[in-house]
């Protein structure tokens, strides 16, 4: 007899279009592993590939989420990196592993896990052996689920890319995933943290996380105070979530040969910037598309060393995506996670 499994599914774009199916348990293939998916994180990116929002060409039938935490369950022939009982989380972009990721200056690199290829909704998936990460050791599935995309990519952000050292500041926009991240990655590596928010009860929650100052974006110009709380010396690293005409304040509030990595385009996608200020203060600018997996090997390790547990607001069960997504609406203060049980 088939054994069975759940897996969610859309047959075309639209959230309406999700649907919990009854497909057979896949069997690996050679340099295969199947994983037991118990928990997937989601991030504000699924919601958007669900709803149509992001240029990506799906293969439908298709399923979401990118990162997911779990146990290898049965290997294919060739398999060497990971055996049956391993705990397991996955990698955004499957085949960066180190470097540039594969792309060109008209073929831009996007070929992540929940778009170019299929999600991890599913209770088993199959992945090849280099597409997993081995788990942190002090962290359950669900926290280990979260940092994938939303951990590694505050990761990438601040620590690979951008060489954080102890003493600097970090202005945090936000209280999402891959804010909390950077303030809590930002804390452990001895920085100053600055947060934005329009709520001053998650400002008060941030601070109980580290953050050493907080700013109401919706009580005043946020720039202007960074000048007042930073004697007019600007932040070293902002992590700029919002994109849009955001990045303009984003600018001001920079220091001079500071660093702003661009992540989030809540805002919109389109952005100019006055060329005195890009000129005179010289600041970098990055884009940031999460990172590549032996960046996400060091994050683990770091993980496990500093004791960073991820900040997750709430945990579901698998059969509750559409609840899930409509946390995802409302805004999270840091990760919302899908359990198996």
């Amino acid at each position: 007899m088939t054994e069975m499994m759940q897996r969610w599914s859309m047959d075309a774009l639209g959230r309406e279009n999700l649907k919990l199916t009854q497909v057979p348990v896949p069997r690996p293939g050679p340099g295969e592993v199947r994983v037991r998916v118990n928990a997937v994180a989601l991030n504000y990116r699924d919601k958007m590939v669900i709803e149509g929002n992001m240029p990506i060409a799906l293969s439908f039938p298709f399923t979401p989420a990118s990162d997911m935490a779990g146990v290898v369950d049965s290997m294919g022939e060739g398999v060497t990196r990971f055996k049956p009982g391993a705990r397991v989380i996955s990698t955004f972009s499957p085949e960066w592993v180190d470097g540039k990721p594969n792309g060109d200056a008209r073929t831009l690199p996007y070929q992540t896990l929940g778009g170019f290829y299929q999600g991890m909704l599913s209770e088993y998936v199959i992945m090849r052996e280099n597409w997993l990460v081995a788990a942190p050791e002090t962290l359950d599935d669900a926290e280990a689920s979260t940092l994938p995309c939303a951990g590694l990519t505050a990761w990438f952000a601040l620590v690979e890319r951008g060489n954080l050292r102890a003493g600097q500041s970090v202005l945090v926009q936000g209280t999402g995933g891959v804010a909390l991240f950077a303030l809590q990655i930002a804390k452990a590596q001895g920085a100053e943290i600055f947060v934005t928010s329009g709520s001053d009860e998650k400002l008060a929650r941030a601070k109980t996380l580290g953050a050493d100052q907080g700013i109401n974006r919706l009580k005043g110009d946020w720039a202007e105070e960074i000048y007042a709380l930073t004697h007019d010396r600007g932040i070293d690293h902002i992590i700029e979530t919002v994109g849009g005409e955001n990045l303009r304040h984003s600018l001001r509030a920079v220091a001079v040969h500071g660093r702003i990595s661009v992540i989030g385009v809540l805002a919109g996608s389109e952005i100019s910037l006055p060329a005195s200020e890009l000129l005179l203060k010289s600041p970098v600018i990055q884009g940031i598309g999460v990172g590549h997996r032996h960046a996400l090997e060091d994050f683990v390790r770091a993980v496990d060393a500093t004791g960073l547990k991820p900040e997750i607001e709430h945990r579901y069960r698998f059969n509750q995506l559409e609840e899930a997504l409509a946390h995802l609406d409302r805004g999270a203060f840091g990760k919302i996670v899908l359990t198996r049980e």
